[in-house]
């Protein structure tokens, strides 16, 4: 929990630097960017997490990478992140980061679960719907799982609408088993 604490930390000042620079989106770009290669690329992530390679080496990297690529103050930022060992954090960074730009411009990442395909029509309803449901801007991200066998299951945040039919006939099965014959 510590290091989600100080991830949020350090994304708040991020956030408060981008906003002081009118950048919301150049820094959300720019962190992405940086958390993406730290994804993609295990070469990448591994020289910046080996505590034997220097501090002083990494910034060099970092630097040369990124100065003219992002930010000036963004690329001070990852400076300052390797100064505190904190470079690990860097994707959790970015994904609070996002958090707060979306929850700044009223919007909601939303995790949609359908047992298969929807058309563009039935997407549309459904984001508007949910929209209405969030008073946000909802920003679907549709998953397609057989396995639910139909209805939608909706992750905003902490909180999870699960419609689904396996949930109904899950529910139904336990009621039944707790039956008197």
């Amino acid at each position: 929990m510590r290091d989600e604490t100080v991830a949020r930390s350090y994304a708040a000042t991020l956030f408060e630097l981008a906003q002081r620079h009118e950048g919301l989106e150049e820094y959300g770009f720019g962190i992405e960017t940086v958390a993406r290669l730290i994804d993609e690329d295990p070469k990448f992530r591994r020289f910046l997490d080996t505590p034997r390679i220097a501090d002083g080496d990494k910034k060099a990297v970092v630097r040369k990478a990124f100065t003219g690529q992002l930010p000036g103050e963004l690329v001070s930022f990852l400076l300052i992140t390797i100064d505190k060992r904190r470079q690990r954090l860097l994707r959790d960074i970015a994904r609070e980061f996002h958090a707060m730009v979306d929850e700044h411009e009223g919007r909601a990442r939303v995790e949609v679960t359908v047992a298969r395909d929807m058309d563009e029509a039935t997407s549309g309803m459904l984001t508007a719907r949910l929209s209405k449901l969030l008073a946000k801007t909802a920003i679907t991200h549709v998953r397609v799982k057989p396995e639910i066998v139909g209805g939608v299951i909706v992750r905003a945040g902490d909180t999870i609408y699960d419609g689904s039919i396996r949930r109904r006939l899950d529910g139904m099965r336990r009621q039944m088993m707790k039956a008197p014959l």
